[in-house]
């Protein structure tokens, strides 16, 4: 059928590679609520090795990338060698992997993603599962930035129960990753009062619980962090995905 539809002299060319590149293109951005800009290119040689879904590898770059749970992502590169997929579902939109497969990948996060990300009812909903001395908390104004130190600095300010009067939690604290899955504020700086300060401390131990890469992945992939650096005011996380399928997109 696939042959039929293309004929043999010009899948030959490039435009078979062209169409797949653009098939996973599509299919990664609808992963997305919205994005400034997506890029995906196929490897295939000879390009009509894309018949039997054999595939050498693909790239994928996109940019300003906004989550349907309102994480925000200002860029992802993703690196895929050897993949064999289901060619047939190209003309369906969808990429069908025949087998799991391996990618490397960069995410970097700016100051603003952080910010944007932590003000979402996504992560406020889960920061609003502590309670504080009995006390359910609110949390407004969260603000993330980096230090000239490459640290992060978390400002929010903290309504305890009924309370009119907000907390003004204050601390910078460093970022490591643990056993390639579990992201850590470790060598936390607290400041303000005694109450701002215990309320900080059982945030963070709190934080510390919620940062599991397993509850952020995309369904069908399992993710895992070999490095982390701070750099351009921008969190830059080093890793790999496993992709035992390939995410749908949301259908709205």
């Amino acid at each position: 059928m696939v042959q039929a539809l293309f004929g043999s002299t010009s899948f030959q060319t490039q435009s078979g590679d062209r169409l797949v590149s653009k098939a996973v293109g599509t299919a990664i951005a609808a992963l997305f609520k919205r994005s400034e800009k997506i890029e995906a290119n196929v490897r295939a040689e000879p390009v009509a090795k894309l018949l039997q879904g054999s595939v050498d590898g693909f790239d994928f770059i996109g940019n300003g990338m906004l989550m349907y749970n309102g994480l925000r992502i200002a860029v992802m590169e993703l690196y895929v060698q050897a993949v064999s997929i289901d060619f047939s579902a190209i003309f369906t939109g969808q990429v069908k992997l025949r087998q799991p497969t391996q990618a490397s990948l960069r995410v970097v996060l700016t100051e603003e993603d952080l910010t944007d990300s932590f003000n979402t009812p996504f992560v406020v909903e889960k920061l609003q599962r502590l309670q504080y001395q009995g006390e359910p908390l609110k949390f407004t104004k969260t603000l993330m930035t980096i230090t000239p130190e490459k640290a992060l600095r978390i400002q929010s300010e903290i309504l305890l129960g009924n309370s009119q009067e907000p907390v003004q939690v204050d601390f910078t604290t460093q970022v490591e990753v643990q056993d390639r899955q579990k992201i850590r504020f470790v060598d936390v700086q607290y400041s303000g009062n005694q109450e701002a300060i215990n309320l900080s401390q059982a945030l963070v131990n709190h934080v510390n619980d919620l940062l599991d890469l397993d509850k952020f992945a995309l369904d069908g992939t399992q993710l895992k962090v070999d490095r982390l650096r701070i750099q351009n005011n921008s969190l830059i996380f080093y890793g790999s995905a496993q992709i035992n399928q390939f995410p749908k997109g949301k259908k709205n």
